[in-house]
C-alpha cells in the first residue's frame, strides 16, 4: 500500500506543476493583450485621478490585477486559520470565497457604471427575448457571460446547497435581475434587458460546469464543521 501511494504522488505533483504553469501562462497572456490599455490607466491611478482609475474599463481591469496578490494572501490566511481549527477542505472553501468576491465585484462595478446620459435619459427596458443579442456583438456577449462566471464557478464549491446546475441557473438569473432593476431605478443610461439576464445566467451555468468535478459529490452538510475527533480504540 505504501508503494502504491508513493507511485501516485509524483503524478499528482506533476499535475499541480502543470496547472500552475498554465495559470501563470494564462495571466501573462492576459497582461500581454491588455498591456496598452493598462498602461493608459496606470498613470491616472498613480497620480490620484480616481475617475480615470475606477471610472473606466481599463482602470477597473488594472485594479483587479493589482489586487490579485492581496486576494491570494487573504485566501491563504483563511485557509491557514481553518486548517488550524481542523476544518475539512480548508483550501477549497477559502479559495472559493475569495474567488467569488474578487471575480464578481469588478464585473458588477463595470455593469453599474453610469453612461453619459445618466440621470437625464429616461430609463429603458427591453423585455423581448433574443432581440438585443444582435446589437450586443461578440464582445458584449462575452462580457455578459463573465459577469457571474466566478459566482457560478466557486459558489457550488463553497455552499453545498448550491451544488446543482438548476440552482446555479436560478442564482445567476436572480442576481442579474437585481442588477438590471438597479440600473433601471438609478437611471444609469443603460438598457435593462431580458437578454442580459439570459446571458448572465448562462455564463454562471457554463462556469459551474467547468468546476463540476470539484463539487459534484458535495453533500448538503454544514460547511465549516471541524473534523470529528477519532473514536478511542477499545481496550484490550
Amino acid at each position: 500500500m505504501n508503494h502504491n501511494a508513493s507511485l501516485s504522488a509524483p503524478p499528482r505533483r506533476t499535475r499541480g506543476i502543470v496547472l500552475l504553469g498554465l495559470a501563470v501562462l494564462g495571466l501573462a497572456s492576459v497582461l500581454f493583450v491588455l498591456r496598452r490599455p493598462l498602461m493608459m490607466s496606470a498613470p491616472m491611478c498613480l497620480a490620484g485621478r480616481w475617475h480615470g482609475c475606477f471610472g473606466t474599463f481599463n482602470g477597473v481591469v488594472l485594479m483587479t490585477l493589482v489586487t490579485l496578490p492581496l486576494a491570494v494572501l487573504v485566501a491563504w490566511a483563511l485557509a491557514r486559520r481553518r486548517r488550524a481549527a481542523g476544518v475539512t477542505g480548508a483550501w477549497r472553501r477559502s479559495l472559493a470565497e475569495v474567488g467569488m468576491v474578487h471575480g464578481t465585484v469588478p464585473f458588477l462595478w463595470l455593469t453599474m457604471m453610469p453612461g453619459g446620459g445618466a440621470g437625464v435619459v429616461p430609463a429603458r427596458v427591453s423585455l423581448v427575448p433574443l432581440r438585443d443579442l444582435v446589437t450586443m456583438g461578440s464582445l458584449g456577449i462575452v462580457g455578459n457571460l463573465l459577469v457571474f462566471a466566478s459566482l457560478g464557478f466557486f459558489a457550488p464549491m463553497r455552499f453545498a446547497v448550491l451544488a446543482s446546475l438548476p440552482r446555479i441557473l436560478a442564482l445567476g438569473a436572480g442576481c442579474s435581475v437585481l442588477v438590471e432593476t438597479a440600473q433601471y431605478v438609478l437611471r444609469l443610461d443603460r438598457v435593462s434587458s431580458v437578454d442580459d439576464v439570459l446571458v448572465n445566467a448562462a455564463g454562471a451555468v457554463l462556469a459551474a460546469l467547468a468546476s463540476r468535478r470539484w463539487w459534484r459529490g458535495t453533500a448538503e452538510a454544514p460547511s465549516d464543521q471541524p473534523r470529528p475527533a477519532p473514536a478511542p480504540a477499545p481496550a484490550g
